[in-house]
């Protein structure tokens, strides 16, 4: 006999799961338009691939996640895109998101398929890659991607795969009733992600409350190393770190996940899913549900594609209006008030209650805590849930994270057993948002200040580099007067002037005596034509270019340093560069007109 574990704490509130086990499993009716919200899981949304107006064919992706954290969407049947558009989506607070609205045409006409005959014949990343594009998360939890689940990091090495059935939590039985109908395919499922993982065991956890299933499950993993493991009835019994403790005696640390331990654990639900997308090449397109409560005639479980209206769902269950008090999503422990029943079934809807007020009356006041520690002893996580209220609605979330908050897995075991009522995970969920939204903020600051460093010292090092270039050219020009100078003394020193201004005066005079000369020559002429004008002098001319252009070079490196400096003289400076561009044009201009 397998050795079991106890975990601290727990409760052992009414069940009420017959409600919606006296039949087998029903396909749900096809409603008037699917409603697929682009955001079903943890990790990035999903963005639309299709068009309004297209026809699309069932199993189709129609929506596709840019990142590597996320799945896509597919459609659950074939019809046409009638609108991507904002919708209220299943949320605690009754938000809206995009969605993808098609309306079905009856038709349920397939895409291709091509179903996978040997498995282990592929790469395992093939596989798992397979997992991801056919849009499978998590479907008992918050919907984390099964591909990354099932891809540990390389330096922890999974011994144990567990299969969560316990399904713990009043009302909710899709996983029971799968478990009764489909243990095959639970089974096949587990292969497949043993195949990937190769842990050392292999074990399926129900709790005794669920006979039949655990005899169709036996039936199932006959002549197989996978154990069926029956665990005691108690609230929350298939919570992950509880069921781990339970199984292996082992405690996933704070902060950590079951790999950091060598344990996994997957819902039978998504075991269902994977056996589907490999061996029958099917997306995630459909889910088992519960509908369940005395507001309801006909409680069941149902196979319901993703998109269906809620209320499509409570309608075919038998509804009645006058009855109902209260409409939940997910269990009464964990789940939350829907606010309309328009919102549509995604991967992660497990159950939807609808509640007399006799059933799920309105909770009393909250009073004030009369310190009695019932819900330190119901914490399945060894909380101390007293002073985590008391830090949370004080504001002070660093003393309440300093109490691991963060370790609260909201199973409302705590809320449960309060004598005064108070809603204490409500207390612990603002909490934890208000923390996420400082670290957020924090973290924002920390790059703007980063960034604003990097200014700074990108500033301070192109000013260093700007004053070294100034120090640079004052430098050369330093050199170069004392090159000029030495020179200047020694032409001195050996007869020659002592610099090249005699010699310019002498050409300007013999240029001057030229053109005198030219003149009266003009003048002297009798002939009726003018004589043919003289073959400019092109070395002049190309030297007068080179004067320009040296000088427009010097004006506008003085401008670039008086820009850089801010200085006052920028505006007289860029006149003066306009001045020498348009000599330095001018004598372009006449040069090549001599040349010509």
């Amino acid at each position: 006999m397998t050795q079991l574990w106890d975990f601290s704490g727990g409760i052992h509130p009414a069940e009420n799961k017959h409600l919606s086990t006296t039949r087998p499993i029903e396909q749900a009716s096809l409603p008037e338009r699917l409603i697929l919200p682009l955001q079903q899981h943890i990790g990035a949304p999903a963005e639309a691939c299709v068009a309004v107006g297209e026809r699309v064919l069932k199993g189709q992706t129609i929506a596709r996640v840019p990142g590597s954290v996320g799945v896509p969407v597919h459609a659950p049947t074939s019809g046409t895109v009638e609108a991507v558009s904002m919708h209220p989506v299943p949320h605690p607070s009754g938000m809206s998101d995009w969605c993808i609205v098609l309306t079905p045409d009856g038709l349920d006409e397939w895409a291709e398929r091509d179903p996978i005959a040997d498995y282990h014949s592929m790469d395992r990343d093939a596989v798992l890659e397979r997992i991801r594009e056919y849009g499978i998360a998590g479907l008992g939890g918050a919907g984390f991607p099964t591909n990354i689940k099932l891809r540990p990091p390389k330096d922890r090495k999974v011994s144990t795969l567990i299969l969560n059935g316990a399904e713990c939590e009043p009302y909710i039985t899709a996983d029971d009733m799968a478990m009764r109908e489909r243990a095959d395919e639970i089974v096949s499922g587990l292969r497949i992600m043993a195949w990937i993982l190769r842990p050392e065991r292999c074990v399926i956890a129900v709790e005794d409350n669920k006979p039949e299933a655990i005899e169709a499950l036996k039936k199932a993993t006959e002549n197989t190393q996978t154990e069926v493991v029956v665990i005691p009835t108690k609230y929350p019994s298939g919570g992950e770190k509880q069921l781990i403790q339970i199984l292996t005696g082992m405690e996933v640390p704070s902060g950590g996940i079951p790999a950091d331990i060598g344990v996994m654990c997957q819902n039978t639900g998504t075991a269902i899913a994977v056996s589907r997308a490999i061996h029958r090449d099917e997306p995630l397109i459909s889910r088992v549900t519960t509908i369940t409560g005395r507001a309801v005639s006909n409680p069941g479980t149902f196979e319901v594609l993703l998109g269906t209206p809620v209320e499509h769902l409570l309608k075919q269950a038998g509804l009645d209006e006058q009855q109902l008090h209260r409409l939940i999503l997910g269990g009464p422990m964990m789940g939350y008030t829907l606010e309309t029943p328009g919102v549509p079934v995604v991967k992660t809807t497990n159950c939807v209650i609808a509640a007399t007020a006799e059933e799920l009356p309105a909770p009393p006041p909250e009073q004030p805590c009369i310190r009695c520690g019932m819900c330190a002893e119901a914490c399945p996580m060894e909380l101390l849930p007293q002073q985590l209220f008391w830090h949370s609605k004080a504001g002070e979330f660093e003393k309440a994270e300093h109490l691991n908050l963060f370790d609260c897995i909201e199973c409302g075991a705590c809320s449960y057993v309060c004598p005064s009522s108070i809603p204490l995970v409500q207390y612990y969920r603002a909490a934890k948002g208000e923390i996420r939204i400082q670290q957020a903020e924090h973290l924002k600051a920390d790059r703007a200040r980063e960034r604003f460093e990097a200014r700074q010292a990108r500033l301070e090092r192109e000013q260093q580099e700007k004053e070294q270039r100034k120090k640079d050219r004052a430098k050369a020009a330093a050199e170069a007067q004392a090159k000029k100078q030495a020179e200047a003394e020694r032409a001195e020193a050996e007869g020659q002037p002592a610099d090249d201004r005699a010699a310019k005066s002498t050409l300007v005079e013999e240029a001057l005596a030229r053109k005198k000369a030219k003149a009266e020559k003009a003048a002297a002429s009798e002939a009726p034509t003018p004589t043919a004008p003289e073959a400019p002098d092109l070395e002049a001319l190309e030297k007068q270019l080179s004067q320009a252009t040296a000088k427009l070079n010097t004006m506008q490196s003085m401008l670039e340093d008086a820009k850089a400096e801010n200085a006052d003289n920028v505006e007289k400076l860029e006149r003066a560069v306009a001045k020498n561009h348009d000599r330095v044009k001018r004598a372009e201009q006449a040069l090549a007109e001599a040349r010509n």
